[in-house]
């Protein structure tokens, strides 16, 4: 009997396979998102002037960074790289704000804009451009500042009056600096920051510093001065005094004074300018007249014979009780000439050339007569050769007592 072959079993969906090829592609897809995750994610260092911070941002250039962060930056300002600057990971960001500062370079000021961490750094960059600079501090309310900190590395050297110190914190600010130093600033004094060139002309070693914080002390004062004025010396003929009679001074000179007032200016105790603000003559030189004679002696007349002159002790014997001989020649204005003149004593040797009671010089006595020393003669006889010599020259022989007991 034939066989009767059973029929084929029917063939299932094959569904497990779609799962597995929809699953393959759902770990696919997967992975993709991984990777676009890890690319997106980054580390990056950002330093918004000196102030450095590590940020984690998914952002894939700079300036989403910055908005990021809260970062404002304007054309003035630096930012490296720039803002359209692809962001890699383990990157770094730096943003230099600008500020506006003022210059001063061969003399004359201007303003400009740096991007710079410090000042110290400023003027390094500056001195490219111009020789001898400096950073001029702004003045507002007494107050004296700087838009940006002095060095962030180094300490400075602080001048004042041209006394220097090292102030150890260079990263202050410099109103903050000159505060903590107790230097007070007035509206004259000039104030710069400036960079010193290293000594010999080698870089300057770790700690020392480049940048110092010069304060110039201005003052401005009033000085007089005085300057003498020298007197003239004048001779004056007198016609009526004897020409072998010496001169004698008349009037006495007088220096005079001139006083100049000064508008002074000083830096650091220095004079630097002085304008004249007034001069005047306080007092007046007075000329030092000298009189001397013109008139001639005419001869003498013959004398009389002369009284026997006593003999004179020496002085040196007389004792202190003992009167002395011929105090007074006379009685009236001749005593009183004799008094002032040689105090009365007749024996009178003053040693500068001048005897007896009315100081006769050698020359004068002969002339009237007499012979030897004046002081030798009896106070008679000089005081009759006295009166003869008045009786031809008048009172102004004798001219200082004669003037003192108002004989002229």
């Amino acid at each position: 009997m034939p066989v009767t072959p059973l029929p084929a079993p029917p063939r299932r969906p094959r569904r497990r396979a779609a799962f597995l090829a929809g699953a393959a592609a759902i770990a696919v897809v997967g992975a993709g998102s991984i990777t676009a995750f890890a690319s997106a994610h980054k580390s990056v260092t950002l330093d918004v002037d000196g102030r450095v911070t590590t940020v984690e941002t998914f952002q894939g250039d700079v300036a989403g960074l910055l908005a990021d962060q809260g970062v404002s930056v304007t054309s003035r300002d630096a930012v490296t790289p720039g803002t359209d600057g692809t962001l890699r990971d383990g990157g770094m960001v730096v943003v230099r704000y600008g500020h506006e500062v003022t210059l001063r370079a061969d003399g004359k000021e201007r303003s400009t804009w740096v991007t710079a961490l410090d000042a110290d750094q400023a003027l390094a960059t500056l001195a490219e451009r111009a020789d001898d600079v400096a950073l001029v501090p702004s003045r507002s309310g007494g107050r004296v500042s700087l838009p940006l900190r002095l060095d962030a590395d180094s300490p400075v050297n602080l001048v004042v009056g041209g006394e220097t110190q090292q102030v150890a914190d260079g990263a202050a600010q410099l109103d903050d600096l000159l505060a903590a130093n107790d230097v007070t600033v007035d509206a004259d004094d000039r104030v710069t920051v400036q960079r010193d060139a290293p000594e010999g002309g080698q870089p300057a070693g770790a700690g020392t510093p480049t940048l110092s914080v010069v304060v110039e002390q201005v003052r401005t004062a009033e000085r007089e001065t005085v300057t003498k004025l020298s007197y003239d010396k004048v001779r004056k003929a007198d016609p009526d005094r004897f020409e072998d009679l010496e001169p004698y001074v008349a009037t006495k000179g007088v220096v005079g004074k001139r006083v100049t007032t000064w508008d002074v200016t000083t830096v650091d105790g220095k004079v630097v300018e002085r304008e004249k603000l007034s001069s005047k003559v306080e007092r007046k030189p007075v000329d030092q007249v000298t009189v001397y004679g013109t008139k001639v002696r005419p001869e003498p007349e013959p004398e009389p014979e002369p009284e026997p002159k006593p003999v004179a002790r020496e002085k040196s014997e007389r004792t202190a009780s003992e009167p002395k001989a011929d105090v007074v020649a006379t009685s009236g204005v001749w005593a009183q000439l004799a008094q002032c003149e040689s105090g009365g004593d007749p024996t009178t040797n003053t040693g500068n050339g001048y005897y007896g009671l009315y100081q006769f010089s050698q020359q004068t006595w002969a002339a009237m007569g007499g012979s030897g020393l004046p002081s030798d003669a009896s106070a008679s006889e000089q005081t009759m050769r006295a009166q003869k010599l008045q009786a031809q020259s008048g009172w102004g022989q004798w001219p200082g007592c004669a003037a003192k007991l108002g004989l002229l």
